[in-house]
């Protein structure tokens, strides 16, 4: 079953890069008590991910801010290195909490995962944006089509929010 306005984000577990090296958050931590915009890619580095997705959600983080989210997020189902160094390398680090769902148990329990193995990337995460308040879904943007990013773009969740708090 696929997530929708509503529901309440299930129980799960990210990887994220901390002080010390990799430590775990719960979706509980993550969401709990706060505005969350959440957005999910189907792998760092990817053409659409690196020069559109990403982009547009770094270039909106005080605005994001501004209308009164707590948290921005990525989520991707790559490792927790890659997740790190993505963020260096897009400007995101400091801005977007970067949740590596290393094994897409979270796409999955989501029921958002996608099977790119014909493109050599396995079952990975559909493209979306979510604001999720106090761990209850307001507003959720899926793409049909991996290469696209216009429904999940930050410009298009900027201007839901609004209407959605």
């Amino acid at each position: 079953m696929t997530i929708k306005v509503g529901d309440s984000i299930p129980s799960g577990k990210f990887t994220v890069m901390g002080a010390d090296g990799p430590a775990e958050r719960t979706t509980a931590e993550v969401f709990n008590g706060k505005k969350v915009a959440l957005f999910a890619v189907p792998g760092a580095y990817t053409p659409t991910c690196h020069k559109t997705h990403m982009p547009g959600f770094v270039d909106r983080v005080a605005e994001l801010k501004a209308k009164g989210i707590d948290t921005i997020a990525c989520t991707a189902v790559n490792d927790v290195f890659v997740l790190d160094n993505w963020s260096k390398d897009t400007g995101a680090a400091g801005k977007i909490e970067m949740l590596a769902d290393g094994s897409g148990d979270f796409a999955k329990a989501l029921g958002l995962e996608i099977d790119l193995s014909g493109f050599g990337l396995g079952v990975r995460s559909k493209r979306y944006a979510m604001l999720v308040d106090n761990g209850v879904v307001k507003v959720l943007n899926v793409e049909d089509s991996p290469p696209v990013a216009e429904k999940s773009s930050a410009a298009n969740l900027c201007s839901m929010i609004d209407r959605s708090l």
